[in-house]
Parts: C-alpha cells; sequence; structure tokens
C-alpha cells in the first residue's frame, strides 16, 4: 500500500476529505490556512516545513517506514510552490496555475472555460465557506469594520476603493462538485452575490478526476508532475505548467 502526505489548501478540506476517504492509498492529509497564496514566500516557508515533518519516520513501531511520495494539492499559486524541494521523498505536483483547475478537473478544461469568460470570479464550497466572497455579505462586514474604526465619511471613501478592482469581473462562476451532495446552498449563494454585483451567473460540472488519481497513486506524467528528490519545482511557463531544476 503507498504511503501519501498530501498538503492542501483548506479551500479543498471537502474534496480532499472526501477522495482520501475513497482512496486504496495510505493518505495523511494536512490543510494549510486559506489565503497564503497571498503572501507566497510564508506559504513556501510552511511547506518546507510540513516537507521536512514527512521525512521523519511515519510509524515509530515499524523502522525505516516513510512516505512514498507527497502530494500537493496546490497549483503555482503566485509562484508559491517554486523553489521547493524535498532531499528523501519525491514531490507530486499538478500541473496547475491553482486550485480552479483542481476542481475542474484538468488544465485543458481550465482553459477552455477561461478563455470563454474573461472576467470570471470562481466560487466553490470552499471558497464560499472558508472565506467571505464577493457579494452583499461580504460588503455589509467590510463597510461596518470601517465605519467601526475610522467613521462613516472615511468608510464610504473606502469602500469605494475596496470595490473598485469588481469592476474587472462579469460573471459568478459556481463549480460544483455534486459527489459532495448540498449543491443548491452553494449554488444559491453564488446566485445571491451574482444579482447583488450585477454579474452573470454561471455554473460548471467540477470533476475530481485529477485529485483522484494523485490520491489513488496514479501519476499521469501529462497531469502531474513527479519531482525526484534533490530537484527543485521551477514554472515552466509553456503548457506544462510546472518543472523541476
Amino acid at each position: 500500500m503507498l504511503k501519501l502526505k498530501v498538503l492542501a489548501c483548506d479551500v479543498l478540506r471537502r474534496e480532499i476529505s472526501y477522495l482520501c476517504s475513497c482512496s486504496p492509498c495510505f493518505v495523511d492529509a494536512v490543510f494549510l490556512p486559506q489565503g497564503l497564496h497571498e503572501n507566497p514566500d510564508k506559504l513556501r516557508a510552511m511547506l518546507t516545513e510540513e516537507i521536512e515533518k514527512a521525512h521523519q519516520v511515519l510509524n515509530n513501531h515499524r523502522e525505516n517506514e516513510y512516505y512514498d511520495y507527497i502530494l500537493f494539492a496546490y497549483g503555482l499559486c503566485d509562484n508559491s510552490i517554486s523553489g521547493l524541494k524535498s532531499e528523501k521523498i519525491p514531490l507530486v505536483v499538478p500541473r496547475a496555475h491553482d486550485c480552479i483547475t483542481l476542481l475542474l478537473g484538468s488544465k485543458e478544461k481550465y482553459s477552455e472555460l477561461f478563455s470563454e469568460t474573461g472576467g470570471t470570479y470562481w466560487y466553490s464550497r470552499g471558497w464560499i465557506e472558508r472565506s467571505i466572497q464577493p457579494g452583499k455579505e461580504r460588503y455589509e462586514k467590510t463597510y461596518k469594520s470601517y465605519v467601526d474604526k475610522y467613521g462613516e465619511d472615511n468608510a464610504d471613501y473606502l469602500m469605494e476603493m475596496e470595490q473598485g478592482w469588481f469592476k474587472a469581473y462579469k460573471r459568478a462562476f459556481f463549480i460544483d462538485w455534486e459527489c459532495l451532495g448540498n449543491s443548491e446552498y452553494y449554488r444559491a449563494y453564488t446566485k445571491e452575490c451574482a444579482e447583488y454585483l450585477s454579474w452573470d451567473y454561471r455554473e460548471a460540472r467540477g470533476s475530481p478526476s485529477l485529485l483522484k488519481k494523485m490520491l489513488e497513486g496514479n501519476f499521469d506524467e501529462e497531469e502531474v508532475l513527479v519531482v525526484p528528490p534533490g530537484k527543485t519545482i521551477a514554472p515552466s511557463f509553456g503548457e506544462g505548467i510546472v518543472r523541476y531544476e
């Protein structure tokens, strides 16, 4: 039985947990806080720490038992994983720019939808649960926090600045994994956000295929990069997205 350690963003907690329960492999999953991609150096440091932990003996009751692979449930994420390496255990990295590829199931599906739907803000179960997404709830909570800190007049100005980046978006796109159930709640939430922001609502059927294969120890070189011990993850600036050096 393969022994896998998975390093994942908390926005994938439901998806990863579900797939771990179905995997024929021994799987330990570690979830890091959502939003770390906004601070690549911090995320890189935390991933490095988890890689070092994985180098320790897996089970103290059995000598020489280690993880066979360390899996990243991360894309490049603003180059947060660039520069990472493991001295003892191979790393498995999806060929993905971010978690949207993992939710859609392939880089090809991501590329197809991305080219068709510029100006899209993506919603998923994890993003809705683990952070406040653009919409009425976010506006009201942010506005209240500004009023409490800076007063009403300043809050109005700050909200105008805060909302400015929303103008680049035209669509709220919900990615649904039907296998997880309760889709209607997340669908309705996304629709409410879209209506509040005057965005179009769109929906895509997500696919567990990429993550499922990874968590079953099925590493297709077209979908993932296996990084040998001692080699370093780097961006490829091409269709493969990641490489090692």
